[in-house]
C-alpha cells in the first residue's frame, strides 16, 4: 500500500499514524503546538530561521492539499485543516476573504499542526531546495477614467509625444483598447494586479450617465480592475449610490434600465479617510492586502480631503473627510504591525508637470507636498484628479499618473523579497493607450448594448452650430464653449429675474466639434449625446440675489493657492484682471459692467450658477451667502434649449474679459 493511500484509510478509520521519509510520527493530535513543545514558547519562530520561516509559511500559504498532502507528506487532518484555514470565513479559497499564515504562531495554532508537522516541513525544505526568494509584482494603474467607454474626442482623446503640444499627439483611450493594452501587459507577469486611482464614474458621456454609470462599473469587471480608491466623483449622487454600485442591486427610483439585475463592482473601492460622522467608520474600506507567495503588497486607497469643495454638497452630507498624509501614516502603522513592508497608496489627488506623459518637470501641485509628508515605508504613489499624466521619482518614492478618459495606463513593476517584505527594485513605465490593438471582444459587446438602449436620445439632432465650440482658452481664460454655457444658462433662467450668470471650468467636460459625427447627424448639427458629454453631472440651475461686493468677491475667488478656476460670464457682463496682482487684488473693480453700466458694490443683483457653485464648490465661498434663491432646470436640459432656439448658432466671440498687466 502506498503511503498517500495508507493516508486515506488512516483518515476513515482516525486511528492510525502516518510515518514521514524521516521514521518520525507525522501525526499530531488537534491541540499539539511546535513552539511550546519545541521548549522554545519565548521565541517566536521556534528556533527556525529567518528563511527556513519564510519557507515554512510559503508553503502552507501557496500548497494544495494535494501537495501538502502528497508531495510535502503532511497528515491529512493536517492538511485539511490548513487549508480550510485559509478559505477564511465564507468557506471557499480563492476569494476575498481568504487567510494567510502571518506567523509560525498562526500555523502552530491550526488543528493537527503541531511538531511532527514542523519537523516534515522543515525535512522537505531541506531534502527539496524549497525556498523564498524574490518575487516580480506589476502593478497597472489608471485613473479618472469618467465612464470614456467609447474613445474619446478632441483633446480628451489624445496623448502629446513631443513639444510643442500638438506635434506630434497619439489618438488614445475608449475601455475597448484600454482592456487590451491591460491583458497585454498582464500576460508578462503572472503577479499582476489592476489599480486606479479613483473618478471611475461620474462626469460620464451619456452611454454610461443614462443608466447611473453601471455600465462603467461592468466595463471595469471585464477588464480585471482588482482594487480603487473613491475619488470626488464617486460622490456625485450620494454615497448610498456609491454603495450600491459597490454591492450591487438595481436602482431605487428607475430599477435596472440596463436590462438585467447589476451586480455590482468585482473590485474593491477603498476611503481610509471618508468616515460616516455617525458611527466613525470608515465608509468603504481603508486598505487591501495582496500575497504573492510569501510576499505581501499593501494598498490604501483614499480620496483628497478637500472633496467636499469640489463636490455638490447632498453628495457628501453625513461624512467627514481626513488629511491625506495623517490617514496615509496611520494605515501605514497598521499594515507594518501585521507585516506588510510593500506598500502601495492609491489617492484621488495629484500634480501638474510642465512636460510629457512618462516624465516629471517641474511637477507641482498638492502630490508633492503630500508625498513629502508620507511614512518612508511608503514605496509607490498612484495619483489622478488632475487629469495630468507623469512618472516621478518624489522623496524616493514612485509616484505616478495616466491622464484621464483610459489614456494611459501606467506600468510599475517591483521586485519583493520574500524574506524582508520589502521591496528590492522598482520601475515605472507610462504607457499610451493606442487604438492600434485590436478591441477587446467582451467590451465592444458591452458598448453594443448600451449603445442599442441609448441611441434613440443620444442621436437626437437638437441644434446646429456655425463652428466649433471649444474650451480652448484665450489669454485671459474665456473658452467659446464655457460663454455658451452661460448664455444657455442666463437665458434659461431669465423668467427667474437673472441678470448674468457665471460657469465654473470644471463642469464644462467636452468640446462640440462641427465635424464629429457621433449618431448619423450632418456636419455642423449637435445631438443630445454630444451636448451631455459637454455637460454630464445634471446640476440643478439656482438663480440667488448678491450684492455688487459679492460679485467683485466671486470674481477675486477665481484665484487660490492651490488651483485657479476661471468662471465663463454671460453676454453683458464685463471686467478685467491682472494676474501678477496679488490674490485677493487681482481683479479692477471699476471694471466690473453689466450691459455696460458699473456695478453698484450696494446694488443688489440676481444670478444664475450651478447647484455645485451655488454650495460653495470650487471654493467660491460667496455663493454660500445668496439670497432668494430659486432653484430651476437641469443644466443640460438648458443647454439643449438654447442651441434648439438659436440654430444655427454662431461661435460667441472671447471679449468679455480683459487681461491687464
Amino acid at each position: 500500500m502506498k503511503r498517500w493511500q495508507l493516508g486515506v484509510v488512516c483518515a476513515v478509520l482516525a486511528g492510525c499514524a502516518e510515518t514521514s521519509t524521516g521514521g518520525e510520527s507525522a501525526v499530531d493530535g488537534p491541540d499539539d503546538t511546535f513552539l511550546a513543545a519545541d521548549g522554545k514558547a519565548d521565541n517566536p519562530n521556534g528556533g527556525l530561521d529567518a528563511a527556513t520561516t519564510c519557507a515554512v509559511l510559503k508553503i502552507a500559504g501557496d500548497g494544495t492539499f494535494e501537495y501538502l498532502d502528497r508531495t510535502v507528506g503532511l497528515n491529512r487532518q493536517a492538511a485539511t485543516s490548513i487549508i480550510n484555514y485559509r478559505k477564511g470565513p465564507d468557506g471557499v479559497l480563492g476569494s476575498r476573504d481568504d487567510e494567510w499564515f502571518e506567523t509560525l504562531a498562526e500555523l502552530d495554532a491550526v488543528k493537527y499542526v503541531g511538531p511532527a508537522a514542523f519537523k516534515r516541513l522543515k525535512a522537505f525544505i531541506t531534502q527539496t531546495g524549497y525556498a523564498c526568494g524574490d518575487v516580480p509584482v506589476q502593478l497597472l494603474a489608471f485613473n479618472d477614467f469618467h465612464g470614456n467607454l467609447k474613445p474619446p474626442a478632441g483633446s480628451s482623446g489624445r496623448v502629446e509625444t513631443a513639444l510643442p503640444a500638438g506635434t506630434a499627439p497619439v489618438l488614445a483611450g475608449g475601455v475597448e483598447y484600454l482592456a487590451t493594452h491591460i491583458a497585454q501587459l498582464a500576460a508578462s507577469n503572472p503577479n499582476t494586479v489592476v489599480v486606479a486611482a479613483g473618478d471611475i464614474i461620474g462626469a460620464t458621456p451619456l452611454i454610461s450617465a443614462i443608466f447611473h454609470d453601471e455600465p462603467s462599473i461592468e466595463a471595469m469587471n471585464i477588464l480585471g480592475l482588482e482594487i480603487s480608491a473613491v475619488g470626488n466623483h464617486e460622490f456625485d449622487k450620494g454615497w448610498d449610490e456609491l454603495l450600491r454600485l459597490q454591492a450591487g442591486g438595481c436602482h431605487p427610483e428607475t430599477g435596472c434600465l440596463g436590462g438585467d439585475t447589476f451586480g455590482g463592482a468585482d473590485f474593491q473601492y477603498l476611503a481610509a479617510n471618508v468616515i460616516v460622522s455617525d458611527t466613525g467608520e470608515t465608509l468603504l474600506p481603508a486598505t487591501e492586502i495582496r500575497r504573492f507567495g510569501a510576499a505581501r503588497v499593501g494598498f490604501i486607497g483614499l480620496t483628497l480631503e478637500g472633496t467636499p469643495a469640489v463636490t455638490v454638497a447632498s453628495g457628501v452630507e453625513g461624512l467627514t473627510f481626513l488629511d491625506e498624509i495623517e490617514t496615509i501614516n496611520a494605515q501605514v502603522a497598521q499594515l507594518k504591525a501585521k507585516g506588510i513592508e510593500t506598500i502601495v497608496v492609491l489617492i484621488h489627488e495629484g500634480g501638474l508637470p510642465t512636460g510629457l506623459y512618462n516624465a516629471c518637470p517641474g511637477i507641482s501641485g498638492p502630490i508633492v507636498d503630500i508625498v513629502n509628508g508620507l511614512d518612508p515605508a511608503v514605496d509607490v504613489v498612484i495619483s489622478g484628479h488632475t487629469h495630468q499624466a507623469y512618472n516621478c521619482v518624489i522623496n524616493g518614492k514612485i509616484v505616478t499618473s495616466g491622464a484621464h478618459a483610459g489614456r494611459v495606463v501606467s506600468d510599475i513593476d517591483l521586485v519583493v523579497n520574500e524574506i524582508s517584505r520589502d521591496v528590492v527594485t522598482m520601475a515605472a513605465n507610462n504607457v499610451i493607450v493606442t487604438r492600434t490593438v485590436p478591441p477587446d471582444a467582451a467590451e465592444t459587446a458591452l458598448i453594443a448594448h448600451y449603445d442599442a438602449l441609448s441611441a434613440p436620445l443620444a442621436n437626437r439632432v437638437i441644434g446646429r452650430a456655425e463652428g466649433d465650440l471649444t474650451r480652448t482658452a484665450n489669454l485671459a481664460g474665456e473658452t467659446s464653449m464655457g460663454n455658451v454655457i452661460a448664455d444657455a444658462q442666463l437665458v434659461g433662467t431669465g423668467a427667474q429675474g437673472a441678470q448674468a450668470a457665471f460657469m465654473n471650468p470644471g463642469g464644462v467636460r467636452a468640446d462640440l466639434i462641427a465635424a464629429q459625427i457621433s449618431g448619423g447627424e450632418q456636419v455642423g448639427e449637435i445631438t443630445y449625446g454630444e451636448a451631455f458629454n459637454v455637460q454630464p453631472f445634471s446640476n440643478l440651475l439656482v438663480t440667488m440675489d448678491v450684492t455688487g461686493a459679492q460679485i467683485d468677491t466671486l470674481l477675486e475667488q477665481q484665484w487660490q493657492p492651490a488651483k485657479t478656476n476661471l468662471l465663463s460670464v454671460s453676454a453683458g457682463f464685463r471686467y478685467a484682471y491682472s494676474p501678477t496682482q496679488p490674490i485677493g487684488s487681482r481683479v479692477d473693480p471699476a471694471s466690473i459692467t453689466l450691459d455696460g453700466v458699473a456695478l453698484d458694490p450696494a446694488g443688489t443683483y440676481r444670478i444664475t450658477v450651478n447647484a455645485f457653485m451655488a454650495d460653495g464648490g470650487d471654493g467660491f465661498a460667496i455663493l454660500r451667502n445668496g439670497t432668494a434663491r430659486v432653484t430651476g432646470a437641469v443644466d443640460v436640459d438648458v443647454l439643449e434649449a438654447y442651441l434648439t432656439a438659436r440654430s444655427p448658432l454662431p461661435v460667441p466671440g472671447l471679449d468679455r474679459v480683459t487681461l491687464l498687466p
